[in-house]
């Protein structure tokens, strides 16, 4: 692999991490809004799991990232 090739493969995973940042951040939010809109009501928890599983699904894969761009 070529310099070249191997900055552009660094650029497009740096991409992806700050993607993953900003959709964190908005389901985040979106669970937020959630719990504050349906407050102790069990329709949020239903609809809050598969959200929070997404995130945590996107924290796994930032973790990996950061490891290989040695982000830490």
């Amino acid at each position: 692999m070529t310099e070249i090739d191997s900055l552009k493969s660094e650029n497009q995973k740096l991409r992806e991490y700050v993607s993953l940042i900003n959709a964190e951040l908005e389901l985040s939010q979106r669970v937020s809004e959630i719990k504050h809109n349906f407050v102790n009501s069990p329709v949020s928890e239903r609809i809050i799991k598969p959200i929070l599983d997404r995130i945590s699904k996107i924290q796994s894969e930032k973790l990996s990232l950061q490891k290989e761009l040695n982000l830490n």
